[in-house]
């Protein structure tokens, strides 16, 4: 089995670039043979940056994705970037890892020799959100940390590494009922000795601007 198709990366750190000056602001990543990826890099004057990976919903916009965290990436000096599934959503929830796995990886090749880098953290929401923790597990020993606003499930099959997680859920969640997801998420992944923060909030299948805040503020006691 390649790679790619048990969800591991072929990507492993940023380390051992030698980061050139890359473009600032908003900007399409283009990825040879799949959809670009929006990004959006704050000017911090050659200071490293986190970077943060951020996966929309089913059926999803990268672009607007990207403004989850967005208002936050300057003062906190977050790369965000949010690929595009190929399907209409992330592989792994339409039958197997591999296509968007192989993006990502070019994805992250391509920044991290363009921007100085100094962790890495993957996030999103619904299904992006299942598809971080999916992937956050399973390559962990690349992302420190994951963000999963109002998770379905992890399709992880192997773990690596041991980031920590910060997950949150609305306990009016019509979409992805609480009970069943979260619920059942938070606990298994603190039997498996991860270290998470957990939010759960008044409100439905959304991320609210405090909760955006919180998650920022966890992220930043890196």
């Amino acid at each position: 089995m390649r790679p790619a198709a048990a969800g591991r990366l072929a990507f492993r750190s940023a380390a051992d670039q030698s980061p050139t000056t890359g473009e600032l602001g908003r900007f399409d990543v283009p990825v040879p043979g799949g959809p670009s990826a929006a990004a959006y890099v704050p000017d911090t004057g050659g200071a490293p940056l986190r970077l943060v990976v951020m996966l929309h919903g089913a059926g999803g916009i990268a672009s607007r994705t990207l403004e989850l965290l967005r208002e936050h990436a300057d003062e906190r000096r977050l790369l965000l970037v949010a690929p595009k599934s190929v399907g209409a959503t992330w592989d792994v929830i339409q039958g197997g890892f591999g296509p968007d796995v192989e993006n990502l990886d070019e994805v992250l090749h391509e920044l991290t020799a363009a921007y100085p880098v100094r962790g890495l953290t993957i996030g999103g929401f619904s299904d992006g959100a299942s598809y971080a923790l999916s992937l956050g597990i399973t390559n962990g020993d690349v992302f420190d940390s994951v963000i999963a606003f109002s998770p379905g499930f992890s399709a992880a099959r192997t773990a690596h590494g041991h980031p920590r997680f910060f997950v949150s859920h609305g306990v009016d969640d019509e979409v992805l009922p609480i009970d069943r997801c979260s619920r059942r998420i938070v606990p298994l992944l603190r039997d498996s000795r991860y270290e998470v923060e957990y939010r759960e909030f008044e409100g439905g299948h959304s991320v609210p601007p405090d909760i955006r805040d919180d998650a920022v503020e966890w992220l930043a006691q890196e």
